[in-house]
Formats: structure tokens, sequence, C-alpha cells
């Protein structure tokens, strides 16, 4: 099944990425533009949800002129100061979520945010880069089978943006099992590099993935009237969801460091036992090295120059001296 991609399927010269009317059934009918522009309910229960990308221009304009939104709430929604928040202004929610970036050639760590506003009736959703959240909820739209009311699509939004942190919270644990497995004394540097990458995604994730948890927490305990007592309820889920794969993430982010001090502490220890071994081999030839460097000097009255047996004293005495330290080194416990 190919994956859900948010691109237009409206006219590219508008803002709007899709449009669609929901009857408070489970379906919607989809909506353009122009149609949606002073757009008001025909029956009890209709809510319309536009999702536009914010960085084209004429948005904020058309915030603040159609909908009434005031000044600052709509550069709120139209600028890249994405951090997840949430608050309450009168009888409309305003929020920004984040969620993982699954794009190609993207990595965890790039998070993608939403921005949104609703006043009950009408939903109005801004990205800046494609997102497969909103697709996935219109999904169920056109099939019957999608959320019934304002809130409960704000609330089905937030779900799935969370919901799709557990695949890469999954791929990160995948990893660490699989370096666990690994031989470090062979691939050392690679798995060092691999667990850098997975410490700073998780450091990535939790940074912004910790004040959602708090955006979430306000819209619980702030929502308009609008906002009924099953969408707080479902909320409240996320919020708990949230907070286990945010303890998920601490564990995987310590798991990574064990890991990496276990790699680091072997990788030591074995260049300390290298040296060691290279120090009780010139502790043994230093001795030898002195004697016979001692024998060979060039001087007269060196004894045994005229003794031809007097080379095979000179090895058994450097034999016996080998002996000897080797025996003073097992002693000593050096071996």
């Amino acid at each position: 099944m190919p994956e859900l991609t948010d691109a237009a399927d409206t006219d590219a010269e508008t803002p709007l990425l899709f449009g669609r009317v929901l009857d408070g059934k489970g379906g919607a009918r989809p909506i353009g533009w122009y149609e949606a522009q002073g757009w008001r309910p025909s029956a009890e229960g209709e809510v319309l949800w536009l999702h536009i990308c914010r960085s084209l221009p004429g948005v904020q304009e058309w915030l603040e002129e159609d909908l009434g939104i005031p000044e600052p709430t709509a550069e709120l929604l139209t600028s890249d100061q994405t951090r997840p928040r949430a608050f309450r202004e009168g009888a409309t929610l305003v929020g920004t979520l984040r969620g993982i970036n699954f794009n190609p050639g993207a990595e965890p760590e790039d998070m993608i945010s939403m921005q949104f506003w609703c006043d009950g009736q009408r939903l109005v959703t801004l990205r800046r880069h494609p997102l497969q959240t909103p697709r996935t909820v219109l999904a169920q739209l056109d099939q019957g089978q999608g959320p019934l009311d304002a809130g409960a699509t704000i609330t089905l939004l937030a779900e799935y943006m969370i919901a799709r942190m557990s695949q890469s919270i999954v791929d990160m644990n995948d990893v660490l099992d699989e370096l666990e497995d690994d031989d470090p004394d062979e691939h050392a540097e690679s798995m060092l590099k691999r667990i850098s990458t997975i410490r700073r995604n998780c450091l990535a994730l939790k940074r912004h993935m910790a004040p959602q948890h708090e955006a979430l927490e306000q819209i619980s305990r702030d929502a308009p009237v609008w906002f009924d007592e099953s969408d707080r309820r479902e909320i409240a889920e996320s919020i708990a969801r949230l907070r286990r794969y945010l303890d998920d993430i601490d564990i995987s982010k310590e798991s990574a460091l064990v890991l990496q001090d276990e790699i680091r502490a072997r990788s030591l220890a074995s260049s300390e036992q290298a040296t060691y071994m290279l120090t009780i081999v010139a502790g043994i030839f230093l001795p030898l090295s002195f004697l016979t460097g001692l024998l060979g000097i060039n001087v007269g009255g060196m004894p045994g120059m005229d003794d031809p047996d007097a080379f095979w004293a000179v090895v058994a005495l450097c034999g016996l001296l080998f002996i000897g330290l080797i025996v003073a080194f097992r002693r000593l416990r050096w071996l």
C-alpha cells in the first residue's frame, strides 16, 4: 500500500491543499477554496476543515480578514516558530503540534510542525512541509469512518502524530539490539558512530516532544465548550501515550549510553592490555640488552676474547637471566 502524501489536490494557485465539510456522521464532502470563503453550515453538525500550505503568500491576510483572527495569532499560525504549544482565545482553540518527518531523505529528528485554529465550526490546519497525518484522517473521512466534529478531528490528528513516534522508537531499539549482538572488537568505530546517531535522535525527539506533552495538557485543561468530554478523554489517552513514549526515549538514550560506555571500556581495556604486554616484554629484554651491549663494546681487555667457549657461556648466562626474570615476574603477579 503506498504511503499517503500531503500533496495538493486543488488549484495550485491557491494555498488550499484540501478542503472538506464534515457531515457529523463520519463522512465529508470536498469543498474548494473559493466555495469555502464565507462558508456557513447548511445543516446541523457540519464542520469545515481546510488544510492549507502556510508558506504561500496571502495566507496571513486571509486568516485575519476572512476568519477574523487577531494579527498576533495569525502571525503565529503562519510563522516558522513552531515550538509545540496550545492556548484558548475566547471560543477558539489555537495550537502548534509536531510530528515525525517521514518524507524521503529526512531523518526522524527532522520534525514537521502543524498549526491549527478552530472555533468549533471551522477548523484550519496549516503546514509548510508535506505531512502524512492529515491525509490519514482525510482518507477515513472519505471512507465515511472519520471523526464526527472539530474536537474529534483535532484529537485524532494529535493521536496519529504521537502514534507515529512509536515506529521511530522501535527502529532505534532494533538498532541497539543489533549493536549489542555485534562484536565491538571488530566494529568498534562504526558502532560508536551509530550509537552517537541514536543518542542525537533521542535528544531531538525529547526536545520537540516534551513541549507537545505540555500543549496537549493545555488543550485538555482549557479547551472551549465545543471540545466535549469524549474529546478530553481521548486527549488524556494521547497524553498518557506520549508520556510512555518519552519514557521509552529516555530508556533508549540510557541504553545507548551504557552500550557506548561498554564499547569504549572494552577498547580501552584492549589498548591497556597491549601496552601492558609491551611493557612486560621490554622489562624482560632490557637486562638482556644491557648485558649483550656491555659485552659487545669494542675495547681491549674484554674477558673471553681468546676463549672459543666464551660465546656459549654468554648465551647460557642470558638464558638463565631470562628464566630468572620470568620467575620473578610471575611471583610478582605481573604475568
